[in-house]
């Protein structure tokens, strides 16, 4: 990595360092529509619910210690892509987009962009810098490429993409600031879904986008203000309260990871894994140099769509969720959604669980998934 890993120890600290004698050492929570203001507006100054909220502006200033940034909070990650989308692009433009990352983008696209008068254009994660990126407004970039864990190079590409005019957009939700750096890497925008791992609890819908480019910023905001696309002071206050834990969790989730790929590797049951810190996985080499990380989400392969079920209906420690990144372990068969992925692929997001009692309840269930009738 070409940068720090963010510094935990100062993100616990970051609200204390500004309170003055009696404050309350817990963020409060700001519930309100209108603000006292007298005569005229004054930057900096609350005047209306749609414009700021303390809530925000105190989580921003965490997840921003965190991306080395500015950041704009909204109310989920689709949010945070929808403003970087907007803010960017005009009638006329092309738009790049991952064939194999999260479909959502690209169902926005080929709903309302397109309809806007843009050309919205796909290529596989591994080969996105295949034809260059001459005449492309913007390019949406998701590496490891969900659900199918694929990499490219974001220093290689975004460099590419700013020689050529564009702009870059990383959609970093599957690692989070603790396990990679895209603005370090050169990204012109980091959007991401904090209802994954930074709120970690199931309980939240929250996204942001963070930028070193100040007319970016200003325009995402803008857009953030004009359509009311704004997060509820309720939940700025839940992820804020989350963020304190979050190197925690992520660490226990990747450390639990690492241990169990291998042995997922070498079941029986498996018949193909993906996982960027095994070192079989195609982009193994970039993975070490790229991310911090290996992250926690792995791809497995059963034999079929039944087995896949039965695999994550056996397994007590796993949850039959859509979503990732939670305190608890979920798995799911991409395949109902149209992910272009074998129909026995499941996407399992490691929790916070103990590892040995992780990895025995799915290797029991796994055997269980392969021999449903005890015959073995």
């Amino acid at each position: 990595m070409s940068d720090d890993k963010p510094d935990a120890a100062a993100l616990l600290h970051l609200r204390a360092a500004g309170l003055v004698k009696g404050a309350p050492l817990a963020l409060p929570i700001t519930p309100a529509s209108m603000f006292r203001l007298p005569g005229e507006p004054e930057a900096g100054v609350d005047a209306y619910g749609r414009m700021s909220n303390p809530t925000w502006v105190a989580l921003e200033e965490a997840l921003g210690h965190l991306e080395g940034a500015p950041v704009l909070a909204f109310p989920s990650g689709m949010a945070a892509i929808t403003a970087a989308l907007f803010a960017t692009l005009e009638a006329g433009d092309r738009l790049l987009l991952p064939a194999d990352g999260y479909y959502t983008p690209r169902v926005l696209a080929d709903r309302f962009l397109k309809g806007l008068g843009i050309t919205v254009e796909t290529r596989p994660t591994t080969r996105l810098a295949e034809g260059g990126f001459e005449g492309i407004r913007a390019v949406l970039i998701e590496t490891p490429s969900n659900p199918g864990l694929d990499l490219c190079d974001l220093e290689q590409i975004t460099a590419a993409i700013r020689a050529a005019g564009g702009v870059s957009i990383v959609d970093n939700t599957t690692m989070t600031p603790f396990g990679q750096a895209p603005l370090a890497l050169g990204a012109d925008i980091v959007v991401a879904s904090d209802t994954k791992a930074p709120g970690g609890h199931s309980d939240l819908l929250m996204g942001h986008v963070a930028s070193r480019d100040t007319a970016l910023l200003a325009a995402m905001r803008d857009w953030r203000t004009m359509t009311g696309s704004i997060p509820g002071a309720f939940d700025a206050w839940l992820l804020h309260r989350s963020l304190e834990t979050l190197e925690l969790r992520f660490e226990r989730m990747c450390d639990t990871a690492d241990a169990i790929a291998p042995r997922l590797a070498r079941h029986r049951a498996v018949h193909a894994l993906s996982f960027p810190g095994l070192p079989d996985h195609p982009q193994h080499g970039l993975a070490t140099r790229q991310m911090r990380r290996a992250g926690f989400l792995i791809g497995l392969s059963l034999a079929d769509a039944a087995t896949a079920e039965r695999f994550i209906a056996a397994c007590p420690l796993i949850e039959p969720t859509t979503s990732f990144g939670g305190v608890h372990t979920t798995g799911e068969r991409r395949a109902r959604w149209g992910d272009d992925v074998a129909p026995g692929f499941v996407r399992l997001s490691v929790g916070t669980e103990p590892a040995d009692a992780l990895w025995d309840a799915i290797d029991r269930a796994l055997t269980d998934a392969e021999d449903p009738g005890g015959r073995s």
